[in-house]
């Protein structure tokens, strides 16, 4: 029994004495590690924050592709490179001249709207890389507005004749869908002529305006003449037809009714039957109206040449 309880302790003391000889050791192996991950973890450990997406670059087998690594967190060997995208909409701003048909420059500002296509990241990724906007969109839209400007002249261009402009934009957002880039829309901020094209195109517009107000007016007199020349033919007709119904009865019947109708009237008035030709009853004393209004005396008109003086008495 002491025997193994000898035999024990002995190799109790020889276990204690190789953990003091090794516990150095592996404190400077464990520090080691510690450090190691330290170092390597953000190759290691690598987020994907919202509206982003992540390109994995293998570093024995080149671009992953055929996946988008999504938002989260993700654990990747610290020998490989995980490429950040931004898949939301974005806006760049790009100046630029365009020289026209006749040698003028004119200065073009733009603001491309884009975002890159969520699914061909991979794509994108390998055939352009990170440096996108500089490499495809900001030189696409430039070359496609050059091509299809330059056989214009400045003032069409200006004036965006004939949807010049629109159509341009159109060509230049198709051609960014062919390189994995949806294109939003391409913003013309500014069109900068040279001062002395601008004012002469802004000359001619102006007088342009000015033709065209004159034009105007004059078709307004013109339809104001023909409106007058319509009303009085009208005018001539009523009296043409009015006329050959007329007769000398009629006129008098109408005076005989008019003024019956003014003897029945409350206001104050005189109504004296003539005696000429028409016989037309001639209205006096009409604006006494607050006043008793005076019998009416019906009879013909005498001249004081036919009267006969009065008798006088001795």
């Amino acid at each position: 029994m002491s025997a193994l309880f000898g035999y024990l302790k002995k190799g109790f003391l020889s276990f204690r004495h190789y953990i003091h000889g090794t516990l150095s050791y592996f404190a400077v192996f464990l520090l080691v590690c510690v450090m190691s991950i330290a170092f390597l973890w953000p190759q290691i450990v690598i987020t994907v924050n919202s509206g982003e997406g992540g390109v994995l670059y293998r570093r024995f087998f080149g671009t992953v592709t055929d996946k988008v690594f999504t938002e989260g967190l993700h654990l990747i060997y610290p020998w490989d490179t995980m490429y950040i995208y931004n898949g939301r909409i974005q806006t760049v701003l790009h100046d630029f001249d365009v020289l026209t048909n006749q040698g003028l420059p004119i200065h073009l500002s733009l603001a491309i709207r884009f975002r890159p296509e969520y699914e061909m990241l991979g794509l994108l990724h390998q055939q352009v890389g990170p440096d996108y906007i500089n490499t495809i969109i900001t030189p696409q839209v430039e070359s496609v507005l050059r091509k299809r400007l330059s056989p214009y002249n400045p003032e069409d261009i200006y004036m965006n004749k004939n949807n010049i402009l629109t159509q341009v934009v159109i060509e230049a957002m198709e051609e960014l869908g062919q390189k994995y880039i949806t294109a939003n829309d391409v913003i013309i901020r500014e069109i900068a002529l040279p001062e002395t094209i601008r004012q002469a195109i802004e000359t001619k517009l102006t007088e342009e305006q000015r033709e065209q107000a004159y034009v105007y007016r004059l078709q307004s007199e013109e339809k104001e003449a023909q409106r007058k020349r319509l009303e009085a033919e009208g005018i001539k007709d009523y009296q043409d037809t009015v006329s050959k119904t007329l007769s000398d009865k009629l006129l008098k019947w109408q005076g005989i009714q008019a003024t019956v109708e003014l003897a029945k009237s409350n206001n104050a008035k005189v109504v004296v039957i003539g005696s000429g030709d028409t016989g037309l009853p001639l209205i006096l004393n009409t604006e006494n109206n607050n006043k008793e209004a005076p019998r009416a005396s019906v009879g013909k008109k005498t001249s004081s040449a036919n009267r006969r003086p009065e008798p006088t008495t001795p």
